[in-house]
């Protein structure tokens, strides 16, 4: 990896730390009157489950985009203007994540709860057309891949790539009938993205 690609990636990293931190920012402390007891405050934390919720899931999915990130960019040999671009689409939905975030841990369980979740998971379709857009600009034609890196790994990527768009506008559909569903099926695909190799074992074989 050349300078410039690793200060692209320390850049992009600081970015997905900040979106991540900034989650639970939105998570109150509830304050009560001096002489509430601990029922009172006991429910008043589970009156916060779905800022919880919306929280636990959505770290998870930062993390796994951010892990998916860096495997791309461990294929990467340079970048170029294009590149920066594309990148700097992905990161500028990536720290627009907390706001949706926010606005389903504040709807869920009342009647603004579908519309909120078809946000949040819209946002997440964004962000799978700018993982696309990556690889667009990075792997076709091998562009700015390095060189010994096989188009069975490129195109495994790619695969997993397209794979998501689909199921996340099934997402956006399925919150406007079921809030909890949307976002159950958003913040699942979390999964898969965490087991898309970016390895290439034909590679490490011959190597050994």
């Amino acid at each position: 990896m050349t300078r410039e690609t690793a200060r692209v990636e320390a850049f992009s990293d600081g970015v997905f730390a900040i979106a991540i931190t900034l989650l639970i920012l939105e998570i109150r402390v509830p304050h009560l009157p001096a002489e509430a007891g601990n029922a009172e405050l006991g429910a008043a934390l589970g009156a916060l489950w779905p800022s919880f919720l919306a929280f636990a899931g959505t770290f998870g999915s930062i993390l796994t985009m951010w892990i998916n990130h860096h495997g791309f960019f461990d294929l990467l040999e340079r970048v170029d203007r294009r590149f920066l671009f594309a990148n700097g689409f992905l990161l500028l939905l990536i720290t627009f994540v907390p706001f949706p975030t926010a606005l389903l841990a504040a709807y869920l369980g009342r009647p603004g709860a579908n519309a909120a979740s078809a946000f949040y998971c819209a946002t997440h379709v964004g962000i799978n057309v700018a993982y696309n857009l990556l690889w667009l600009t990075a792997a076709r034609d091998h562009r700015l891949i390095r060189p010994g890196v096989s188009d069975t790994v490129l195109q495994r990527i790619r695969r997993g790539y397209l794979l998501g768009f689909p199921i996340y506008v099934l997402a956006v559909v399925a919150a406007f009938w079921n809030a909890m569903l949307g976002f159950g099926i958003c913040s699942a695909l979390w999964i898969f993205w965490a087991g898309l190799d970016y390895r290439d074992r034909h590679a490490e074989t011959a190597a050994a």
